[in-house]
């Protein structure tokens, strides 16, 4: 490897890009104690004595000052310093293009658009025409025989970013373990739906094919948030002779990284389902004897419950509301649903103020603060448009009247800590939504503390309909064509929303995980969605899932529940996700194509569905919601307690429960507006999928250093069959230096190559 030819080599890679410090003065000069312990680490990487800090990193252990003392104590305090330059913004390191040995893919279309922007949805291919194989059953984990330690309480981590840093130590710096800030979620001991068990081994984990994809490869991943811009410095060494020599010879340096043809989809998975059936933790709200007959879905029969383990339905007996004037009573709230909506759909045309009107008799608290201008905004600027029509409230309002007819078994939640699975058709989830347009369900209209449902996110679309903007102008065009599509074609599908919570038993001890990298397959172009298809797809989630879908919010997992609008009647009965906890959902349906990310986001044209259908007649698409924490400030997330909950979390998702499972897409989880670092997210979802032994198809969404950064950090971490514990102890000693330095950043792909360096690697 170029990078362990010697120490003098790796020395001089160092210098020029690891530290982004934003303290120099335009002139190069210095700019405060920073920048002359910037000058110090760069004379200390010259004259190559940054090896004493190996022998001190035991002592950098127990907090930020005594790392700071060994870091500066490793320094040559007697030679000249360098000069530093400043003036570059970018605080990424110059990676090279990796050789392009891979097959070129056309790159799709995009907006002109900033960084911010996102890309169009690219046609999707045609499927094969006969029943392929299909996604496992909901199922549920089962105990580890893995240990895993005890989390400590999260403390806040210093101040961000610093300088250089020492090789790995042997012993870790202070760390509590795998950790997880939230409440535990032990699941109920109980008989479990159908599973094949624990996942057997995968496809070897040592270096997979050596064929480097193009970098105009066709992926890349819905992006997450656009990332906050910081207009950070770079301190650089100067120009060393022999730099050039050692970079030519990284570029020479083969990726490990597989083609994106080379990731494993669902028809390459033979998981058998079995019949539909039901169970403790799974409720099927079809009738399962007729289903397995071939006969389609048809509702299962039961009785509405109005209790708080279940969805308290608009149609309910016992959900009351006062009508009349001088003297009121109390009046079963469904009676005047049900005459408001019947009226509405019988009118030749229906206005936005008689759907108002309408919705504001069953909800008369609401008069004169809902606001509808958004609604009414749509409508005006296309009357007769592809999204709307004259007769389409008429359709919805008839819809939602066949609620008790199609909803006769009661919904139970998905709550806190309780694994479980709900499987309903699409025609039941059309129903559940247009009463969500109606604003039909019952104490689901305020959400403060003491609200019944206060750790529920919102169902009823009142948010949706008033402020308007392009944004929800946008959103509104998406929804009703999902309802002009839904009231005028049969829908024959399931679709199955399944909680998945892990104990603490049921998590890797990250500490001695032994397992080494599986595939991975990086692009900067395309998206999940499509370039993903038939993988497990990762939402960007917020723990309350489906996140601003219902109001102003346009990132990542808001436009995939805007394009897949059946993932909205999750919010109708998942409670807020914990932190050992994730969502998948199997079978929904892509009705929209789109253009652009956040403020460019546009309603393109309706999606042609092309996916085949598993043996309970769920469309061959799997999504994981998984919520990244959300940290104030970047360096919050430079703790080892806040990493180890990344880990779980991503682990927890990306588990499966069968012999044979498709990879998995993803990209920039929890950055943009989480504040996430990009490299170290894009490391820990590299050692959970490693964990859960599936490949992973990463998209950076057009960011090319990432992309250049990510397939060389691969390599290496390849090439050195590094295992999971190893890549989690330089993860501690990163996260170290980071506490230690607070007014620079280290670069994690740089401080990863550098602890690989055969004069330091520990490793």
């Amino acid at each position: 490897m170029a990078e362990g030819q010697s120490s003098n080599s790796s020395m001089e890679i160092l210098k020029p890009d690891i530290l982004h410090n934003g303290k120099t003065n335009s002139d190069g000069a210095d700019g405060g104690e920073s920048s002359k312990r910037s000058r110090d680490m760069t004379e200390g990487l010259q004259t190559g004595k940054l090896h004493k800090s190996k022998e001190m990193s035991a002592d950098c252990r127990n907090n930020s000052d005594q790392v700071k003392q060994c870091f500066q104590s490793a320094i040559n305090p007697d030679g000249n310093a360098s000069s530093v330059q400043a003036g570059r913004s970018s605080p990424g390191p110059p990676y090279p293009a990796p050789s392009s040995t891979g097959p070129s893919y056309p790159e799709p279309s995009y907006l002109g658009h900033s960084s911010s922007g996102h890309s169009s949805s690219a046609p999707s291919s045609s499927a094969p025409s006969s029943t392929g194989p299909s996604f496992p059953g909901p199922s549920f984990p089962g105990p580890s025989s893995s240990g895993h330690s005890s989390s400590a309480p999260s403390s806040s981590a210093p101040s961000s970013t610093g300088p250089s840093f020492p090789g790995p130590s042997s012993s870790a710096p202070s760390s509590s373990g795998p950790s997880s800030s939230g409440p535990s979620s032990s699941a109920p001991s109980s008989s479990v739906p159908s599973s094949s068990g624990p996942s057997s081994s995968a496809p070897s984990s040592s270096a997979p094919s050596s064929s480097v994809p193009s970098s105009s490869g066709p992926s890349s991943s819905v992006p997450s948030s656009s990332e906050p811009s910081s207009s950070q410095d770079v301190v650089s060494a100067p120009h060393v002779e022999g730099d050039e020599e050692v970079r030519k010879k990284r570029e020479d340096v083969p990726s490990s990284c597989c083609l994106l043809k080379d990731m494993k989809r669902i028809p390459q998975c033979d998981n058998t389902l079995g019949p539909l059936d039901f169970s403790k933790m799974h409720t099927v709200l079809v009738d399962v004897d007729v289903f397995n007959c071939g006969a389609g879905p048809i509702p299962q029969d039961g009785r509405d419950m109005w209790h708080n383990d279940f969805v308290k339905m608009p149609f309910s007996l016992s959900s009351y509301m006062k009508t009349g004037y001088k003297k009121q009573t109390n009046t079963v709230r469904w009676e005047v649903i049900y005459k408001q909506l019947r009226s509405l759909s019988k009118k030749t045309t229906a206005s936005v103020k008689d759907l108002e009107d309408a919705i504001i008799k069953y909800n008369p608290k609401y008069q004169g603060q809902w606001s509808f201008d958004a609604l009414s905004s749509l409508v005006k600027a296309d009357p007769n448009g592809s999204n709307y029509s004259p007769k389409l409230f008429q359709k919805i309002a008839e819809l939602a009247l066949r609620l008790p007819e199609l909803m006769k078994k009661a919904v139970p939640l998905l709550k806190r800590g309780h694994p479980a699975a709900i499987t309903l058709s699409q025609t039941q989830i059309a129903c559940l939504l247009a009463n969500a347009f109606f604003c039909t369900y019952p104490h689901r209209n305020f959400s403060g503390p003491k609200a019944e449902y206060h750790n529920y996110p919102s169902i009823n679309f009142t948010s949706l309909f008033g402020n308007a903007s392009s944004r929800k102008k946008q959103k509104l065009r998406a929804i009703m064509h999902y309802f002009q599509e839904v009231t005028a074609k049969k829908l024959t599908g399931l679709v199955t929303f399944e909680r998945r919570c892990f104990k603490d038993t049921d998590l890797p001890n990250w500490r001695s995980s032994n397992k080494k990298m599986h595939k991975l397959h990086v692009a900067s172009y395309g998206t999940i969605e499509n370039e993903g298809k038939g993988m497990l797809q990762v939402d960007f989630a917020s723990s309350w899932i489906g996140g601003g879908v219902l109001g102003s919010g346009l990132v990542q997992e808001e436009i995939l529940f805007i394009i897949n609008p059946e993932l909205i009647v999750s919010r109708l009965f998942t409670e807020k996700l914990g932190d050992k906890e994730c969502l998948i959902v199997t079978g929904s349906q892509q009705f929209s194509n789109y253009s652009g990310f956040g403020d460019t986001f546009e309603w393109k044209d309706p999606h042609e569905e092309r996916l085949n259908r598993d043996e309970w007649a769920r469309l061959q698409r799997q999504i994981v919601a998984i919520d990244a924490l959300h940290f104030k400030h970047r360096s919050e997330q430079y703790n080892m307690n806040h990493v180890t909950r990344e880990l779980n979390k991503a682990y927890c998702g990306f588990k499966g429960h069968q012999s044979n499972e498709p990879d998995i897409a993803t990209g920039n989880w929890g950055c943009g507006a989480f504040n996430g670092d990009k490299q170290l997210k894009a490391v820990i979802q590299l050692m959970a999928a490693a964990q859960a032994k599936r490949g992973l198809a990463f998209f950076t969404f057009e960011d090319e250093s990432l992309k250049q950064g990510l397939q060389q950090t691969y390599h290496l971490l390849v090439t050195e069959r590094t295992t999971v514990d190893k890549l989690y102890s330089l993860l501690q000693n990163y996260c170290a230096t980071q506490q230690a330095y607070g007014s620079a950043h280290v670069d994690l792909f740089e401080f990863i190559r550098i602890n690989f360096s055969p004069s330091k690697s520990l490793l």
